[in-house]
């Protein structure tokens, strides 16, 4: 049975000094804590991207939701991001992280399951599913926030890397076999059936989080009346991020790509429905076959970070290897389809590499106690730019079209890079460990 962790204060480095020589020289594939909350997560993952894929279809097939609407939609279940991603990162730095998460992953299957009940009842209706997805959002926020600040908890930061690389990988799996796997239940039971199975996979998270044995540092009591106030600690957190040159620059490109790469994933389905006249069983397949991009990014990454440098492939991938994505608008009927697929694997493979390389960053170079509020902060730029990017998506296709739309969304997503050009990173090699030399 692994040990728990004590409390240790200072810094970053005494707190892993101490831990069990073992521990520190075992493989990441022997580390069962880890296995256990990468495992519970494939599973997770791979129900929530039934839901991607089964929502948007409930509201275009079953309620004839518009184009906006379907912005609308999106924004829903994203606008948490921007709502209430800052003082998440506080509250989670205050609290037990495994706890928070086992929770958050329950009402999450109560909430999803809510849409199949509903429409068995006869009575489901967009309002419902704009609750629900913004419900949702509030509790994946929290569990987002949480899972990042708890993963270095498990592995020391020589791992973070390999271990956020295999995070990436089961996240790209996800969004592989789950619009599969969606496909086929939407074709079997129904759009609103098909969530029925991602509710069923946050059960499957939450047990596998329940069973992990290593116990985070004991926290102050919450009566403690030193314990700092919220917003204080807010503020620490965003100026953190604005202090440290790559973090700015990182969560800059972030927002940026997660804007417009928002608008392909919003309008994607009605795109292929209403303007290529697919059905939604080639659809799910479609979405598929362009996160192959992300497991080959996320198997690639650490060799990539050795071979090139893992600052060169941060601003390389987002500059060159993005550029493919330009052929999604050009996807036609017949095998010209294939395009939009090509542009996904494009972007897919771009943003997974990248994103390994700055997260293991911010994970490394962050305090222990300040983790959540910096990730939280960062979330708060990089992904509340995701409900103005569906708004914006939905409002531009209702009044310029479809086509066009992804055109301004896919020039905008690649010139995102110029974020990592334009910073500390292009004249390293590798991203530091230790960022006293590149703060200010």
């Amino acid at each position: 049975m692994t040990e728990p962790v004590p409390q240790i204060a200072g810094s970053r480095t005494a707190r892993f000094a101490r831990l069990r020589p073992s521990r520190r020289r075992r493989s990441i594939w022997h580390r069962r804590d880890f296995l256990l909350l990468w495992a519970g997560q494939a599973v997770s993952e791979t129900g929530s991207q039934v839901t991607v894929l089964a929502l948007p279809l409930v509201a275009v097939v079953l309620l004839h939701a518009s184009a906006f609407q379907v912005g609308l939609l999106s924004a829903a279940q994203t606008s948490a991001y921007l709502l209430v991603a800052l003082p998440a990162g506080a509250i989670v730095d205050r609290m037990a992280k495994r706890r928070l998460m086992i929770g958050c992953e329950l009402v999450l299957c109560a909430l999803i399951g809510s849409v199949p009940v509903v429409h068995a009842a006869g009575v489901l209706t967009l309002g419902q599913l704009y609750a629900v997805a913004l419900t949702s959002s509030v509790f994946a926020v929290f569990f987002s926030v949480a899972y990042q600040s708890y993963l270095p908890a498990l592995l020391d930061p020589g791992l973070l890397m390999d271990g956020n690389g295999k995070l990436a990988v089961s996240r790209s799996v996800a969004q592989i076999a789950g619009p599969s796997l969606g496909a086929g239940l939407v074709t079997l039971v129904g759009a609103p059936g098909a969530m029925a199975a991602d509710a069923a996979s946050f059960i499957v998270s939450a047990a596998s989080l329940t069973a992990i044995r290593t116990r985070e540092p004991r926290r102050l009591p919450a009566n403690d009346a030193h314990r700092p106030r919220l917003w204080p600690q807010i503020r620490e957190g965003i100026a953190y991020v604005n202090r440290d040159r790559i973090l700015r620059n990182s969560v800059g490109f972030n927002g940026t790509a997660n804007f417009f790469v928002i608008m392909v994933e919003t309008l994607g389905p009605v795109f292929l429905i209403r303007t290529l006249h697919l059905r939604p069983t080639l659809v799910g397949l479609l979405l598929a076959l362009g996160a192959v991009g992300g497991v080959g990014g996320g198997v690639a990454a650490r060799h990539l970070a050795r071979r090139i440098g893992s600052a060169r492939i941060s601003w390389i991938a987002m500059t060159v290897w993005s550029l493919p994505g330009l052929l999604i608008p050009l996807a036609g009927h017949g095998w010209w389809v294939l395009l939009f697929g090509v542009g996904w694997i494009s972007w897919t493979f771009a943003s997974t590499v990248a994103g390994v390389a700055l997260t293991s960053y911010r994970q490394a170079v962050c305090p222990p106690e300040m983790l959540g509020r910096v990730s939280a902060a960062a979330r708060w730029i990089n992904w509340g730019t995701l409900p103005l990017g569906g708004l914006t998506g939905g409002a531009l296709a209702a009044t310029l079209g479809v086509r066009t739309t992804l055109w301004i969304a896919v020039l905008g997503g690649c010139s995102a890079g110029l974020w990592l050009l334009f910073s500390p990173l292009r004249a390293m090699r590798d991203i530091p460990l230790d960022n006293r030399e590149i703060v200010g």
